[in-house]
């Protein structure tokens, strides 16, 4: 079974930019889509970003378009997610999860990173 280790998530300041990483271990991600999720306190978690395994294919939330992408690199089993233009409203716990489509259920889900955007 895969096992997802999110990181590079920390505290910026507002129109920042952060990286975050999904390192994959046990089996390799090849064949599955993967998507990032966010959870603000008090508030359900939520869709971010998905993208197919091949890397040809993204999906991003409307709210994190033009500023947040998706890619990954599948020799290394990392998907990564750049943020830029950071808003305090971004400020969540991220999750990284597996799937076996975009659209999919996410099966398996890494711990969380947290992201914090001061104003």
């Amino acid at each position: 079974q895969v096992q997802l280790v999110e990181s590079g998530g920390g505290l910026v300041q507002a129109g920042g930019s952060l990286r975050l990483s999904c390192v994959a271990s046990g089996r390799t991600l090849i064949r599955s889509a993967m998507g990032w999720f966010r959870q603000a306190p008090g508030k359900e978690r939520e869709f971010v970003a998905a993208i197919t395994w091949s890397g040809g294919g993204t999906r991003i939330a409307d709210s994190v378009k033009g500023r947040f992408t998706i890619s990954r690199d599948n020799a290394k089993d990392t998907v990564y997610m750049q943020m830029n233009n950071l808003k305090p409203e971004d400020t969540a716990v991220y999750y990284c999860a597996a799937a076996r489509t975009m659209t999919g259920d996410y099966d398996t889900w890494g711990q969380g990173t947290q992201v914090t955007v001061s104003s």
